[in-house]
């Protein structure tokens, strides 16, 4: 706990925590700049040329980067939005534990710092951003648990819902993990199971909801049939361990034995769709326009009902992937260069990939070290759900539980930057806990 709890937020307190996260920003800027440009942050700055909107990356990604992108074009625009929406988060969470304690807040910072979190900001993928967006909001809501309802705590509310907002828009499978961060900020001063559960049906509607909502009436968002992907994946992994064809077109006996054999890796769903020798499935669902239609989702429904054992066995082992094995973490290819590395005279990033290949041989970089920590932080928080702490690692790390478990149904893929909301609410959580707050809260 921390040994002087009430004393306040001092300017000098305040000084540390402002320069240590400068100093961190300015770290952040040496190790990456101008920022990391994935694939999938390719295809969506892509869309911002052709003047087009999908709703494979989500269209409010390209919106916000079309609008950014003429202060410094390229990854440079959308990195330096994630390293201030990055440290913003955590300078708002410092100087709210400072108040509390003279090396709570400076601590903070210090975490933020941590390879698992860190070596993500550069890299321009819209997990960081979620996960930065939903540990701002609740920072904000952290900020004025203890204050009565006044104008002050009901625009930081009301700021943290649209962060929660813009990070679901971002990430639509957090449909199932928003409610309880949205339970949070509205109750930020206690958590209250049974408002929590009366509010969770109708939060999850309206999140539902706002995706058609904001994607097509009011961006104009085309349909890509991203939930089809998720289809596929379980067609094949289903045929797989069926031994039989779950597709809803007929394949050669040499495809067939591919599809049922070496095709089907419970890692991925790109073997499909962007990889030699099994291409041939999307491009035949594509040939005789399958995909996106209802004869996908059909077969799908189908398989399931035909073969839910075999169903469970493939998402077992797609889950099992995520959680315990060693999946993609840093994304450091050059796309510009086939075969080459980003940054290779950057000796300052070579230094952080250096770390993270090698905590990349350690559960640090497991996906389910992150998912059992909040779990940990929820049991330990429980007892303290009453008080302002316990709610805030309730909220956070509740919700990073529930977003990490919407994978079994939903991944197409393993890779490590799927746990941030989990990695970000994990440091944070452990540094909650150790707040002691004044009394319980009745509010």
């Amino acid at each position: 706990m921390s040994d002087d709890a009430g004393s306040g937020l001092t300017w000098r307190r305040a000084l540390v925590v402002v320069a240590l996260a400068a100093a961190g920003f300015a770290l952040t800027l040496r190790v990456f700049y101008p920022g990391v440009m994935t694939w999938d942050a390719w295809y969506v700055h892509g869309d911002i040329a052709k003047g087009e909107l999908g709703d494979w990356q989500s269209p409010v990604m390209v919106r916000l980067w079309a609008l950014i992108d003429p202060l410094a074009p390229g990854a440079a625009s959308m990195f330096l939005f994630i390293a201030t929406l990055y440290w913003l988060a955590f300078v708002v969470l410092a100087l709210v534990l400072a108040r509390r304690s003279r090396w709570l807040g400076p601590a903070v910072l210090v975490l933020a710092l941590a390879p698992p979190a860190f070596e993500f900001v550069g890299i321009v993928w819209r997990d960081i951003i979620l996960a930065a967006s939903w540990l701002l909001a609740a920072a904000l809501a952290f900020a004025v648990a203890e204050r009565q309802r006044d104008g002050w705590r009901l625009g930081a509310q009301a700021l943290a819902w649209l962060l929660l907002c813009f990070g679901f828009l971002l990430r639509p499978n957090g449909l199932f993990a928003g409610p309880i961060l949205a339970a949070y900020l509205i109750w930020p001063a206690r958590f209250d199971l049974k408002r929590a559960a009366l509010l969770y049906v109708p939060a999850t509607a309206a999140f539902a909801l706002l995706v058609p909502l904001v994607y097509y009436a009011m961006l104009g968002a085309r349909h890509e049939h991203a939930v089809q992907s998720i289809m596929v994946f379980d067609l094949a992994g289903i045929s797989h361990f069926t031994g039989e064809n779950q597709f809803p077109v007929a394949w050669s006996a040499d495809e067939n034995a591919q599809l049922l054999g070496p095709c089907y890796k419970p890692t991925d769903w790109d073997n499909y769709w962007t990889r030699e020798p099994c291409l041939f499935v999307m491009k035949k669902l594509d040939a005789e326009k399958v995909f996106g239609t209802s004869a996908i989702t059909q077969a799908w429904l189908h398989a399931l009902a035909a073969h839910p054992l075999a169903y469970l066995e493939h998402r077992a082992a797609v889950m099992e992937n995520f959680l315990v094995n060693q999946n993609l973490t840093m994304f450091t290819a050059d796309i510009e260069h086939p075969g080459g590395t980003v940054f290779t005279d950057n000796a300052w990033f070579g230094g952080l990939r250096s770390v993270n290949d090698w905590l990349t041989r350690t559960p640090l970089l497991r996906a389910g070290t992150w998912m059992l920590l909040c779990m940990l932080w929820c049991t330990l928080a429980w007892r303290r759900r009453a008080r302002p702490s316990g709610a805030f690692v309730l909220g956070a790390c509740g919700s990073a539980v529930v977003y990490m478990a919407t994978f079994f149904p939903a991944a197409v893929a393993g890779d490590f930057r799927y746990a941030l909301w989990a990695v970000l609410a994990g440091l944070a959580g452990a540094l909650v806990l150790a707040v002691r707050d004044a009394k319980p809260s009745v509010t």
